[in-house]
């Protein structure tokens, strides 16, 4: 045993969050916790690092534990993001200030006593890692993507770039216990697999809170939920974990169901008991007693808990009138701000397409949405929107030229409806009573994000564009935004770090890298798996293989990928059809290959 909590009781803010909360966590147990937005996942990291103390219970550590946790952000106004990152190394550099004294000692005098304190000192240099300090340094800059900053003070850098540089100082630290607080949040696709692998061979204890479902298969041995103030362990992944609690729930109404038949059978003996007693001449008390001991055997039932089923946004995103074939086409475009994002890059989206825009952090993805969206003109080349298109932008951040402006104005500034009926529109989106009178500059990123679909939800559309939308979603209402999306009918255009999310809504990626698109005509993991056989070609061939790029799928791979494609049932009409037309070209070009062939 590593780490427990026993019997925790946690009050904040007059809620309760926990009571009697019991988790242990072993030496080398990689575990994620899940749960509600609220549900107090956060706090318990905080208990758990000792940041903050329960109102009651205790947390029980082994003595001889470090642990690494990020929880706020410290002040470095002096130090650059490299001198802050060698702060994990603090008591390597103490051992090897004792060197370089003794060194300069044996420059004038050596003694076998000199001699012998430096031969300990500097084994002990040894065993902590003394010579390995940058090798390390620099394997976990190049991984979160900061080395760039290394030379940067720390104290200009952005908020996402100091938790970048403070998770770098945890990991050098290397501590026994590691917990994780959303670490997946300001890191782009290239760095959270980086932290995926790193986390994987990590040999210590994790436990991390994330709404980052993909990560958590990754790196979760046991997933830890927080419901109603409780801990509930599940052995496995969150794919395992989910699978595992839909069964128990199902378990559970079942049992409810059974106890309560049971139940109402106990109670109409009952009464049918006493009626007969009372009925009888003279009143029958041997029926009078067995219908007390059948109340008695009633009331000693230990009553099976109805499972709760939590409210869920009721969203419901309709197409407006179809818009033309081509919707939107982005034709040799070359544009840069203080540095090249994209050079002579093409583009091509069609009606009913699900394309989404990857890259690294400051690749160019949020820069090409507000191509489409008209905000951005390119410094070359031509982005055109096509006929009909009308289109719903939904941002990561939303900002309001009023941040005093109540919720239920905001909403209404976009749809037209009375406040009485603006209310009850508002409580499908989980806005009930008087959180329809908070202010916006007071909404938190999730309410944002929720007060910003449910307008859309009431807005003339037939193209989606996405920027980061899971970012302030919990897991429920990201899984209630992606059935939303599979059944929307127009086309979505979407940028985004949820590999999940990627996977399950989006079916062309449009990958940019080296300040050009390159174009995938499948699913995130597909393309994911076809970018890094290219990404691992050696040097001399990439020039190569970008000129033939048009030619790394054989005929038959195209086939056989189009093919899968068409099996996808939610797939749009006018999409099919476009689809079925290539594959016939393609079965043309195949036959005319072989009969040259033969």
């Amino acid at each position: 045993m590593q780490i427990k909590a026993e019997h925790i009781q946690k009050v904040m803010g007059g809620n309760v969050l926990f009571e009697g909360l019991q988790l242990e966590v072993n030496t080398g147990e990689h575990v994620a916790i899940v749960g509600v937005n609220g549900c107090g996942k956060t706090t318990l990291l905080q208990l758990l690092a000792g940041a903050d103390t329960p109102d009651a219970g205790r947390i029980i550590k082994s003595k001889d534990a470090t642990i690494g946790y990020l929880h706020q952000i410290p002040s470095y106004p002096l130090l650059t993001a490299k001198e802050v990152l060698e702060e994990a190394f603090a008591n390597i550099y103490a051992v090897k200030a004792k060197m370089t004294k003794l060194e300069l000692e044996m420059q004038t005098e050596v003694t076998d006593k000199v001699l012998q304190q430096y031969g300990h000192i500097q084994e002990l240099y040894m065993q902590q890692g003394g010579y390995e300090v940058d090798a390390q340094l620099a394997m976990i800059a190049n991984g979160l993507g900061i080395t760039a900053l290394l030379s940067q003070p720390f104290a200009n850098l952005s908020g996402g770039e100091k938790t970048k540089v403070m998770l770098g100082q945890i990991l050098l630290s290397n501590p026994s216990i590691l917990l994780l607080d959303e670490p997946t949040n300001h890191l782009d696709m290239q760095a959270i697999e980086w932290l995926e692998s790193y986390v994987q061979n990590f040999t210590g204890m994790i436990i991390a809170v994330s709404h980052d479902r993909r990560f958590m298969n990754q790196i979760a041995q046991k997933i830890i939920e927080i419901e109603d103030g409780e801990a509930f362990t599940y052995q496995g992944n969150y794919d395992a974990f989910v699978a595992q609690k839909e069964a128990k729930i199902e378990q559970q109404f079942a049992e409810f169901e059974e106890q309560q038949k049971k139940i109402k059978k106990m109670q109409e003996t009952i009464k049918r008991l006493k009626q007969w007693a009372n009925e009888a001449n003279p009143p029958n008390a041997s029926l009078h007693r067995r219908a007390k001991s059948m109340e008695k055997a009633l009331a000693r039932i230990e009553r099976v808990k109805k499972p709760m089923t939590k409210k869920k946004m009721n969203l419901a995103l309709t197409m407006a009138e179809r818009s033309g074939k081509e919707v939107v086409q982005i034709q040799d475009v070359s544009h840069a701000f203080e540095k090249p994002l994209l050079k002579d890059s093409n583009l091509s989206v069609y009606f009913g397409e699900r394309v989404a825009i990857v890259g690294d952090n400051g690749s160019g993805k949020t820069t090409l949405l507000k191509m489409i969206l008209g905000e951005i003109v390119p410094n070359k080349g031509n982005c055109k929107v096509g006929s009909s298109v009308k289109i719903g932008y939904l941002s990561q951040q939303f900002e309001h030229d009023n941040p005093a402006i109540r919720l239920i104005d905001a909403f209404r500034e976009r749809v037209s409806v009375s406040e009485a009926d603006a209310r009850h529109l508002l409580a499908q989106f989980l806005f009930y009573g008087y959180d329809v009178f908070k202010k916006v500059k007071d909404l938190s990123g999730g309410e944002k994000m929720r007060l910003r679909l449910a307008q859309l939800m009431h807005e003339d559309i037939n193209l989606l564009v996405l920027d980061e939308p899971t970012n302030h979603l919990d897991i429920e209402a990201r899984e209630v935004l992606e059935d939303t999306l599979e059944s929307f009918e127009g086309t979505i255009v979407g940028v985004s770090h949820d590999r999940y999310f990627l996977q399950k809504i989006f079916t062309k990626m449009a990958w940019i890298e080296y300040e050009h698109i390159q174009v995938y005509e499948g699913d995130y993991e597909w393309a994911r798996t076809k970018r890094l056989s290219v990404v691992n070609v050696p040097i001399n061939e990439k020039a190569q293989a970008k000129i033939h790029n048009k030619k790394e799928l054989s005929i038959e791979e195209q086939i056989e990928k189009l093919e899968l494609k068409l099996k996808e049932p939610k797939l749009a009409k006018e999409q099919r059809l476009k689809l079925e037309q290539q594959l016939e070209v393609l079965y043309d070009q195949w036959l005319e290959g072989d009969i040259e062939h033969a």
